[in-house]
């Protein structure tokens, strides 16, 4: 089978690999385009250092309805297109392979449809995602479901860290459904519509934190952003990253608003919720890089109250 891939970001590096490690034919990658990146020059996509690597043609368009594009990559005569963390396609793209497209997702469809799948989940506290390969259509994730992987998210597990994990599961995943199309064994199935939650794209605004909800919303909202772009609250003015906390069993005082932050300056900072307490591990202060909580407080004078 001749199949064109399309993605950008590392996540669809291992999806890339183990379609090249196990043979099959790949006549070209399709990604972003290099960005600027100031003194460093022009950034490439994670899948276009991959494919250069490997000697594989790489495709960079600028608008995927370009006739000249699209001529491409018609002559490409690819069988199945394979799609992980790319962008939405027109119907002259995903419609063109006889196979048909094929797109992996970071949820068990229907479930966190959209952008940020894997924020979500972590962010509304669920205890189980998945990966899911469908077949494009016209709307965007509601093709018919191929194969799923479900997934246990830990207590505290960041969304980094469940992302690392779903990379290289989702891999396994694409590898198996194109098996499976190769061999003609797939029976695809339509999403219930009733069952639909949605992931929209994640912005500056939507991050920040609101410490006048329950410990385990705040502790699933902070994890669910960390590390990139990661929640924040302000702290003397300045945008305050917090990357990793816990929940306190410590108990709350009556009265006492949400939001205060409480340390000895040394070795603990915690912050009030509605109900209890966080505390914080991991941190950053605007224009200054990722910090464990002790260094930060070593070198952060502020009038902190105690506990």
């Amino acid at each position: 089978m001749r199949i064109v891939f399309m993605g950008t970001p590392d996540f669809a590096v291992p999806s890339l690999d183990i379609l090249v490690q196990n043979g099959y034919e790949i006549p070209a990658v399709i990604t972003a385009p290099d960005k600027p990146g100031g003194r460093l020059g022009m950034l490439e996509s994670a899948v276009k250092k991959y494919a250069v690597a490997q000697g594989l043609t790489v495709l960079q368009p600028e608008k995927l309805k370009n006739p000249d594009f699209l001529a491409q990559l018609k002559g490409l005569e690819a069988d199945l297109q394979v799609v992980v963390a790319f962008r939405m396609l027109p119907e002259a793209v995903w419609a063109m392979p006889p196979m048909g497209t094929l797109n992996l997702h970071g949820s068990l469809l229907p479930k966190y449809r959209g952008a940020a799948p894997i924020n979500w989940a972590v962010i509304n506290g669920e205890t189980e995602t998945g990966v899911t390969t469908f077949l494009l259509q016209h709307e965007i994730d509601t093709g018919d479901v191929l194969f799923q992987e479900k997934i246990t998210i830990g207590e505290n597990e960041t969304a980094g860290e469940l992302y690392e994990r779903m990379m290289h599961i989702g891999a396994q995943l694409v590898l198996k459904t194109v098996q499976a199309l190769e061999r003609g064994e797939t029976r695809p199935l339509p999403q219930q519509e009733t069952e639909a939650s949605h992931a929209p794209k994640i912005f500056t605004e939507t991050c920040r934190i609101n410490f006048d909800r329950p410990t385990a919303e705040v502790h699933n909202f902070i994890r669910g952003l960390s590390p990139f772009p990661g929640a924040w609250t302000l702290l003397d003015g300045k945008t305050f990253k917090i990357l990793r906390a816990e929940k306190s069993t410590q108990q709350k005082t009556g009265g006492l608003e949400a939001g205060r932050f409480f340390s000895d300056g040394k070795s603990y900072l915690a912050v009030s919720t509605q109900d209890g307490y966080m505390l914080i591990t991991e941190l950053q202060l605007e224009g200054k890089r990722r910090m464990a909580v002790r260094e930060f407080l070593n070198g952060h004078k502020h009038n902190w109250s105690t506990m």
